[in-house]
């Protein structure tokens, strides 16, 4: 009597099951965010005003308040120090600053002319990258104009860091362009309409500017400004990027900022900046879930 012998049924391994996907979901995630991002750079090339105005309003503001302190006493902002070489920091933070406050304009119209919900429809991996896109076209374009702005200013005077504080500036301008581009893009899901989000921008905008060290030090300064100047974030920024233009050599160790209560170091400030960062990315996560639900 002979018996047949069947081969068992393969079965497959969860845990490759479980790799393969989420691999797979990483790439289509990967490939979702560069597509939102080449139809935000085609918009910016079909209109490039945006780019544009974003570089001529810091580059005027240079020039401006260099003439306007231009006979300002010798020695008014420190030893052999100009004012172009005090302002250019402020400038370069403002710039990347205000860009990335803006961030949520785009989301904002999008929502308003029916885009976002046809994205939110779309058969996406992740909804997130909706969000990873504003972000990555946010950043490209404050690395262009900071890049314009550090020329602009060695033009004008204010000189040129070495690599490595090159480096640190753009490190600087990164974590200041996440916090606010989350910030931005919280407020654009938050908000009823761009009238209130522009609203928002306009009234935050120069305030923030003026309570901060971009165009003044902290010595010169009413107290309670000063107190407010040192809880802005924009401080915590422009500082350390100010140190690096008027010290060839430094490092986490020295000290960049001195507030009404402690002395701030290098390395401080830039853990004051990542978790300013957190805060911002922590506080927007459940208004995301709940648009992205």
């Amino acid at each position: 009597m002979s018996q047949t012998l069947t081969p068992s049924k393969l079965t497959p391994n969860p845990s490759f099951t479980e790799l393969t996907d989420s691999s797979n979901e990483f790439g289509e995630f990967i490939q979702e965010t560069l597509a939102l991002t080449k139809r935000l750079f085609i918009q910016l090339q079909r209109r490039p005003s945006t780019l544009i105005a974003g570089i001529i309003q810091p580059f005027m503001w240079l020039i401006l308040f260099g003439a306007l302190f231009y006979n300002a006493p010798q020695g008014l902002f420190g030893n052999d120090l100009s004012y172009a070489k005090f302002l250019a920091p402020g400038i370069i933070v403002f710039t990347a600053f205000s860009g990335a406050l803006n961030a949520g304009l785009p989301v904002m119209f999008d929502r308003e002319f029916g885009f976002l919900n046809r994205l939110l429809v779309a058969p996406l991996s992740s909804r997130y990258s909706i969000v990873a896109a504003s972000t990555i076209y946010i950043i490209a374009l404050s690395f262009v104009q900071t890049a314009v702005i550090i020329l602009a200013s060695a033009v004008l005077g204010a000189g040129l860091p070495n690599a490595l504080g090159l480096a640190m500036i753009g490190l600087i301008v990164f974590l200041v362009v996440l916090g606010m581009t989350a910030l931005s893009l919280g407020l654009a899901f938050a908000l009823p309409g761009h009238i209130e989000l522009i609203a928002v921008i306009f009234v935050t905008n120069l305030p923030l500017l003026f309570a901060s060290t971009a165009l003044a030090p902290l010595s010169f300064m009413a107290n309670w400004l000063q107190v407010i100047a040192s809880l802005n974030p924009l401080t915590y920024a422009i500082e350390p990027i100010r140190y690096i233009y008027f010290n060839s050599s430094w490092n986490l160790n020295s000290i960049v900022l001195e507030t009404p209560w402690a002395d701030i170091s290098f390395g401080l400030v830039l853990l004051i900046l990542l978790a300013f960062d957190a805060l911002v990315l922590l506080a927007i996560q459940p208004l995301l879930r709940r648009r992205f639900a």
